[in-house]
């Protein structure tokens, strides 16, 4: 996914398919369908074009074959055509003359149709490599880890955040006592919940000077800076109305639900403001839970990311969704992974969902220096001493797993790690 990448004039993408059919000729269907033709050679396609602008089969992987489809598929029911279910990996590579510097087309040639193939029972996007000089063709992240960490104070460590909870129904003044009470917890990031937005009993007009007067009188007394993302998830226009009046009260870091305002409203976003991008990506298990179906994350993380965004979702380790901690610790590495080896293009993994001091070592040797937001609601507002000490005992467990002690050994001279354990470790 950098300059090594062995043809600079295309990208490949590797797909995860299945079949009644031979792969190699699906393959090749596949990769008429997203360039030049289509099932069939058409008029005008000649071999001059398709030299030029046909999509080509890398690799094609048997896999073994299952008895029963994954999915339904009308076209192969017309046809009377039964298993068994052949499964291969597929990469394709496409021209990125094809393409150009535009990600909207991009996730559709390399997604689009594909999913309502005929010839499949099983299509899903695993990966995508992207050749150096393309990456550096659509925006980097303006923060990413470095900028966030200067921005929170934090040198090194983990990022500790929560989320403000009640979700929806707090007034503008209610959030901001909230976020006061978080601040003086001890915080380095607070989030909006991903559906709080603009609601009408807390509109950012009110809701951002609000907060942002808290976590200015915080800063005045402590010198700390708290890193407040506030939800903007709304049409392209208002949500660059949104930054500035968040740039214009001293905030850091707006969120946006990527997968419902699109690449383009992001990418337009991105370009308006220096502000932390902060990418919630709900609505992603729709695209992914079905094994045989949708995008994977590294896929999905690598559109996003040239997109321009800092912070991605990685739900958390032993936590209250349904992603196995495998697909967990894969998705925060793919975020630290360089896109590109000439430029820093990370972004900082934020695990959050069901996150207390007694999943810090499991997320430690997920993402091994600490470069992510580790962030807990009732890890922290539940703690049996407080909001303080649930943020204390998160420090306290970091503090030891990066020593190497174990949380137990730790815990015997820290009252609020002990006390966490004693009371989350039940369930």
């Amino acid at each position: 996914m950098d300059a090594t990448h062995p043809d600079p004039r295309h990208l490949e993408a590797t797909y995860l398919i299945e079949t009644p059919l031979d792969p190699a000729k699906v393959a090749e269907v596949m990769a008429g369908e997203q360039s030049s033709g289509t099932f069939t050679r058409v008029h005008g396609e000649t071999d001059d074009l398709r030299a030029r602008s046909r999509a080509t089969v890398v690799a094609v992987q048997d896999l073994g074959s299952v008895g029963e489809p994954s999915l339904p598929n009308a076209y192969l029911a017309r046809r009377g055509t039964g298993g068994p279910y052949r499964r291969a990996r597929i990469t394709l590579s496409f021209p990125l003359g094809n393409i150009g510097v535009n990600l909207p087309n991009l996730a559709a040639t390399v997604a689009g149709n594909l999913f309502d193939l005929g010839e499949v029972t099983g299509m899903r996007l695993e990966r995508l490599a992207l050749p150096g000089a393309y990456r550096r063709s659509f925006d980097l992240p303006r923060q990413g880890v470095a900028g966030t960490r200067r921005l929170t104070g934090v040198g090194a460590g983990p990022l500790v955040g929560s989320i403000i909870k009640p979700n929806v129904g707090l007034s503008a003044e209610e959030t901001g006592d909230l976020v006061g009470q978080l601040c003086a917890a001890g915080l380095d990031f607070i989030k909006d919940d991903e559906i709080c937005a603009d609601p009408v009993h807390a509109p950012l007009a009110e809701r951002v000077p609000a907060v942002m007067r808290r976590v200015r009188d915080h800063a005045d007394r402590t010198g700390k800076t708290v890193m407040v993302a506030f939800n903007i998830t709304d049409e392209t226009d208002a949500m660059r109305r949104h930054a500035d009046l968040v740039a214009r009260e001293g905030g850091t870091c707006v969120m946006a639900s990527l997968n419902w305002c699109g690449f383009s409203a992001i990418q337009t976003l991105r370009r308006s403001t220096d502000l932390v991008l902060h990418g919630h990506r709900n609505g992603f298990g729709a695209l992914s839970r079905q094994p045989l179906l949708g995008i994977s994350f590294q896929a999905y993380q690598v559109l996003w990311r040239l997109a321009g965004v800092d912070h991605m979702h990685v739900h958390g380790l032993q936590g209250k969704f349904a992603q196995e901690d495998a697909e967990v610790v894969e998705s925060a590495r793919d975020c630290l992974a360089l896109l590109n080896d000439e430029v820093d293009d990370r972004v900082m993994p934020a695990f959050s969902s069901g996150q207390w001091a007694g999943t810090a070592p499991v997320t430690y040797a997920a993402a091994g220096d600490g470069d992510l937001l580790f962030m807990a609601g009732g890890g922290i507002m539940a703690h049996p001493d407080g909001p303080a000490a649930g943020v204390a005992s998160i420090r306290q467990a970091w503090e030891a797993v990066m020593a190497g002690e174990s949380l137990e050994d730790a815990a015997a001279s820290q009252s609020e790690l002990r006390h966490a354990l004693a009371f989350f470790g039940k369930a």
